[in-house]
């Protein structure tokens, strides 16, 4: 969504009614990094905000779930012998470093955003309370949602599933990387591997499809949340979501 009208006013299509009126913006860690593979690149961090720019200017209440990957993995830290509960504390306080991030790139674009964190951290981020975040919203604010959800064991898809029902958002937009929604198979084995245009929740986790977790799917499923799975990379997406194309991968209920 990265055009604007011939005066530069705001996005093309900003006249036009958007299809949702609350969405949670999901981001991965690995969405915010550049060419040297970890960390924050100003330039992504940027893009991004352009896009909840736009998406705010048609109306539209965001919401954000960001991920911590390009910091640190509680999976991966795991993996390397770290107690499990205590790798993701560490995943989780790296999310409000993503926040931090995205709100100051939005705030300079001239958006009013709130970082509330499911973890105590008064001195940079508001504690997450529904109602105020709801509030935020209701004020065309944007409201970052940082340390998951507080507890380990639980992975920010998670997070993204539960504060979209908690908060009344219509769907989930999922951003990819480079990857332009749910494929039947895994691109780096399969170089044919085919786009789902359509696909359930329910076939998403008995196929094993790389959308969400597990939980996040069963927890999306039985609320009846849709998920539109698409490619961050192209900065047209979002607006085309909102004005109601198909883009990407739609996860339905049946």
């Amino acid at each position: 969504m990265g055009s604007s009208t011939p005066d530069g006013s705001g996005p093309a299509g900003a006249d036009s009614a958007p299809a949702f009126d609350r969405v949670v913006l999901k981001l991965s860690g690995e969405a915010l990094v550049g060419e040297d593979g970890y960390g924050i690149d100003p330039d992504r961090i940027t893009a991004i905000a352009r896009q909840v720019r736009d998406a705010v200017l048609r109306g539209v209440e965001v919401a954000i779930v960001v991920g911590a990957g390009n910091i640190f993995r509680g999976v991966s830290g795991t993996a390397a012998g770290m107690d499990r509960a205590t790798a993701d504390y560490m995943g989780m306080i790296a999310t409000v470093l993503n926040a931090l991030a995205i709100q100051d790139a939005t705030e300079k674009l001239g958006l009013a955003t709130r970082v509330q964190s499911a973890i105590a951290m008064q001195e940079v981020a508001e504690p997450y309370i529904r109602r105020r975040a709801i509030r935020h919203l209701e004020k065309k604010r944007v409201v970052i949602f940082a340390g998951g959800t507080g507890n380990p064991f639980f992975t920010t898809d998670t997070t993204a599933a539960l504060r979209a029902l908690e908060i009344g958002a219509e769907c989930i937009l999922m951003a990819k990387n480079n990857v332009e929604g749910v494929l039947d198979a895994d691109p780096r084995e399969v170089p044919d591997a085919r786009l789902l245009p359509v696909i359930s929740h329910m076939e998403a986790i008995e196929r094993g499809l790389r959308v969400m977790d597990t939980t996040a799917l069963t927890l999306c499923m039985d609320n009846r949340l849709p998920i539109l799975v698409f490619n961050m990379a192209d900065e047209s997406n979002i607006g085309r979501i909102l004005s109601g194309e198909h883009v990407g991968t739609r996860v339905v209920t049946e």
